[in-house]
């Protein structure tokens, strides 16, 4: 879906078509969830600072967010999926992959699937979406984020190749800014680079991971389009009204993050094995801290026990303006356990 939480707001609202909004709050400590196309031209983008929003677009809409309106409109989107295949895997709320090789309506061309599935959220829910057509889910993923919004874009087995040479590094799968900055230094910066580069070099510097680059620089993707997925983790975060510098006023509000990831953890009946902390300070700069236990970590005791350990190993004492906690490693999958911190000793003795 297009610039989705947005689009919908002015969906809703004539009176905010064609102009720049942002769904989130324009207080001090607020963060952009969405913004329109109309904003995205000014550098708006989800997951800014509302204060840096509204410095670069002055005259920015900002609109409370309505989850239960964005899941009833998701809702609906996968309804219109279903009338052609069951085969759907989300990857969000506004966004999914369809397995279309065998359909409920024996459309034999994906591309005629695709069109007819965006007209039709045109026409029933007035909403835009783009979409990626190709032989695997890298490429469809890379070429619904071509020609938004309301694009439509097919990349053929024949095209593949040439058109991941042209690649910039930054758009392949899994490719944050770190490991862009890694691959720069080695002299990778586009796929063609990317496909030059041994599969021995790949691994030796990125793990596991090299070997998904290896074979995305060649156009193969041989992970299926599931249509259930396994929770991975429950987690959940608050960003602070003020900077916290004591910290008493740290382990207050780590209680109150603790108390709602346990409701969370009880509404979805999860339960895992590993527990995460996440800081982020004043300067946007952010850390975690994770270890992994033997059993199910679901109470509040000891959810915060562990917590208060795990900021132990946080050796900055910088003001810290953002608190998050999840749990992650489902008991189910723990043969799959991910890495294990060490606690570390802190004195906790000089920090007011």
């Amino acid at each position: 879906m297009d610039a989705f939480f947005a689009s919908v707001e002015q969906r809703d609202n004539p009176e905010l078509r064609g102009k720049p909004v942002a769904v989130g709050h324009s207080s001090k400590r607020g963060v952009v969830a969405a913004a329109s196309y109309e904003a995205r031209k000014y550098g708006v983008h989800s997951a800014m600072p509302s204060v840096q929003a509204s410095r670069l677009c002055p005259h920015l809409i900002f609109v409370p967010g309505r989850m239960h309106i964005y899941k009833e409109v998701s809702k609906q989107v996968h309804e219109i999926f279903r009338e052609y295949t069951d085969l759907i895997e989300p990857l969000s709320i506004d966004e999914a992959f369809l397995d279309v090789t065998e359909n409920n309506k024996e459309i034999p061309l994906g591309v005629t699937i695709a069109r007819e599935i965006k007209e039709k959220i045109k026409e029933q829910l007035q909403l835009t979406a783009s979409a990626g057509v190709s032989y695997n889910k890298f490429l469809a993923k890379i070429a619904s984020d071509i020609r938004k919004p309301d694009g439509l874009c097919t990349i053929h087995p024949e095209q593949a190749l040439d058109f991941i040479s042209d690649l910039p590094i930054e758009s392949f799968w899994g490719v944050g800014p770190v490991t862009a900055k890694k691959m720069h230094r080695l002299g990778i910066h586009t796929g063609l680079d990317l496909r030059e580069t041994s599969l021995q070099t790949l691994i030796r510097h990125f793990g596991k991971s090299g070997q998904l680059y290896y074979d995305f620089s060649r156009g193969v993707d041989l992970r299926p389009v599931e249509s259930e997925r396994v929770r991975k983790s429950v987690g959940c975060e608050n960003t602070l009204e003020k900077d916290l510098k004591r910290k008493s006023s740290f382990i207050i509000e780590l209680y109150h993050v603790a108390t709602e990831l346990v409701v969370r953890l009880e509404k979805s009946e999860f339960r895992g094995n590993t527990l995460t902390l996440k800081i982020k300070f004043n300067d946007f700069s952010q850390v975690t801290r994770s270890q992994t236990l033997e059993h199910p970590i679901y109470k509040l005791k000891e959810i915060l026990a562990l917590a208060k350990k795990l900021f132990q190993t946080i050796e900055e004492k910088r003001p810290i303006r953002l608190i998050g906690l999840s749990v992650s490693n489902p008991v189910q999958q723990k043969e799959e356990q991910g890495e294990v911190w060490e606690q570390l000793s802190f004195d906790f003795s000089d920090w007011d």
